[in-house]
């Protein structure tokens, strides 16, 4: 971990924070803003799609920029949308400010994987980008827990100050230690014929279905601890923590498991997490076995994210590379979908639980786009898969 590299995975903790946290403060900020826990939940919605809109309008902006540049002026977006999100002084203004704030996290994420993989010597490359993208993993393990209990005890906006001011330590790591580096790299030219290949938009609209099923559930976990399982604000807290161990050994694992085999892998793990999410049902009632569930849950959903950015990658061809950055798009609209399906079924009047019985459903569409994207692969003239 080369100081270039801590430097640029501060920034990417800091950005995994600022767009998970706000799941861990839905009944502080319903009940600060007068509004229902539903109704706060957009503000998930809200920044998963500024996510999708601002990566590509943003990288285009971006494009004569070197990276450090771009990434510096990146930085300087975040901050400024977080000390929008701290002084917001109602809903409104707090969901332009969270959708300002990720209209810096794709390029950002986007630009920074390059510049990681060419800083490392050479066969390090891939070392690297894991390395930077630890950031967004750990944000889950830490960020999220710590910035949650924070906002339990001081307020919510507490915690956007603190990740505000960990956006700032960021452009300061940022600025001293990262080189100049080549024109930025986030809007990249992909291949226009390889592009038009049915099975990569197939790819895709199946990380968006993944996601949707994944945020279904997330976003409202700590309703349903408080709600369902009848837990204090500070042991859901602690539950958070334990799920982000989960998704942390998941995405180490989804990467091994889509080097050893990929189809059978993600035809395996898809039904697992089908069924931990139909167990939770039930499991909910009671803390031990919930917290069970979401350690599990956490492993194989973050698995499945993890092998479809791999599956997106091979059979993009030539146009890996821009395919790559639209999955980032791609899941990051299937978090609003889910977020917002998820609102639904409460506002509908459905039980809390109820929400991972929608999750498990959406997964069950996530295995049948699966097992169609890896049919056509392998009907392609040559494989896609090898």
């Amino acid at each position: 971990m080369t100081m270039p590299l801590f430097a640029l995975a501060i920034a990417a903790f800091a950005i995994g924070t600022a767009e998970f946290v706000v799941m861990g403060l839905l009944p502080e900020i319903a009940s600060d803003m007068a509004i229902s826990i539903p109704a706060s939940g957009h503000l998930v919605s809200g920044y998963a799609l500024g996510v999708v809109i601002g990566g590509p309008v943003i990288g285009i902006a971006l494009r004569a920029m070197r990276e450090k540049t771009a990434l510096l002026a990146l930085m300087l977006m975040f901050v400024v949308g977080n000390a929008g999100c701290l002084l917001a002084p109602g809903f409104g203004w707090l969901m332009l400010a969270r959708v300002f704030t990720a209209f810096s996290h794709a390029s950002f994420i986007g630009t920074a994987a390059v510049l990681a993989s060419r800083l490392a010597p050479p066969g390090k490359e891939a070392q690297a980008m894991v390395l930077m993208l630890s950031g967004m993993t750990l944000a889950n393990v830490l960020g999220v827990p710590l910035g949650s209990l924070l906002g339990q005890l001081q307020g919510w906006r507490a915690t956007f100050l603190a990740v505000m001011l960990l956006g700032l330590l960021a452009a300061a790591l940022i600025a001293g230690f990262v080189p100049a580096g080549r024109a930025s790299p986030s809007a990249p030219a992909g291949h226009g014929s390889d592009l038009r290949r049915p099975v990569i938009w197939l790819g895709l609209a199946t990380s968006v279905m993944a996601s949707a099923s994944m945020f279904a559930f997330f976003t409202y976990i700590v309703p349903v601890l408080l709600q369902v399982t009848h837990v204090e604000a500070k042991v859901a807290t602690a539950a958070l923590f334990v799920c982000g161990v989960g998704i942390t050994i998941g995405g180490l694992l989804g990467g091994r498991l889509a080097d050893w085999n990929l189809p059978r892998a993600l035809t395996l793990t898809l039904p697992c997490l089908i069924a931990v999410l139909v167990a939770f049902y039930w499991a909910s009632a009671s803390l031990y076995p919930a917290l069970a569930c979401m350690v599990l849950w956490g492993g194989l959903s973050f698995a499945v994210g993890m092998m479809l950015q791999a599956l997106i990658i091979k059979v993009a061809g030539n146009a890996a590379a821009y395919a790559s950055t639209l999955n980032i798009g791609a899941f990051n609209l299937g978090n609003a979908i889910g977020a917002w399906l998820g609102g639904r079924v409460l506002e509908m009047g459905w039980a809390f639980n109820a929400i991972t019985l929608l999750a498990a459903a959406l997964a069950a569409v996530t295995l049948a786009m699966v097992v169609a994207v890896l049919r056509t692969a392998r009907r392609a003239p040559r494989s896609l898969l090898v």
